[in-house]
């Protein structure tokens, strides 16, 4: 598990388009990585397409994007496509970023429960130091939870 004020451990994974994507190709650039449990659901697509809209806004405050959840490559690049998403969705299908970031656990949906990816955000910063967690996604207003956060620590 990831904790705030710690270097994260260099990762691995396959995006939407077949490219290998590591965190040390993000080094010197601040970063956030949101998991999300499943492509395609109303939740997902109202969180991924908040992003989205906000992308712009986002680059322009130096922070790149990146999704992962456990999805195949195959969904993920649908997921993309479908709703026009313009930054990398990481295909976690073994898990391994998943648990390295401690987001996979158990969940309560309609009174089961069981294990599934946690829907949760991390923000780093340019030396690759997790400077911010955020536990409670708001899905269709993500990007403006993460803008009040950003614009939290710069003043």
């Amino acid at each position: 598990m990831v904790k705030i004020g710690e270097a994260i451990e260099n990762f691995k994974g396959i995006d939407q388009n077949g490219n290998t994507i590591e965190l040390s190709d993000y080094k010197g650039r601040k970063l956030i990585i949101f998991f999300y449990p499943k492509a395609s659901t109303p939740g997902c697509t109202a969180e991924a397409c908040s992003l989205r809209d906000e992308y712009s806004v986002l680059k322009e405050k130096g922070y790149e994007l990146l999704g992962v959840s456990a999805d195949s490559v195959s969904k993920q690049m649908n997921f993309a496509t479908k709703n026009n998403l313009p930054f990398p969705l990481i295909a976690d299908e073994d898990k391994k970023i998943i648990k390295q970031f401690g987001v996979w656990g158990e969940k309560k949906f309609m009174g089961r429960t069981f294990d599934g990816i946690l829907r949760k955000t991390f923000i780093v910063n340019e030396s690759q130091i997790l400077t911010h967690i955020i536990e409670k996604v708001k899905t269709k207003s993500h990007a403006q939870q993460i803008m009040q956060v950003i614009e939290n620590e710069s003043e």
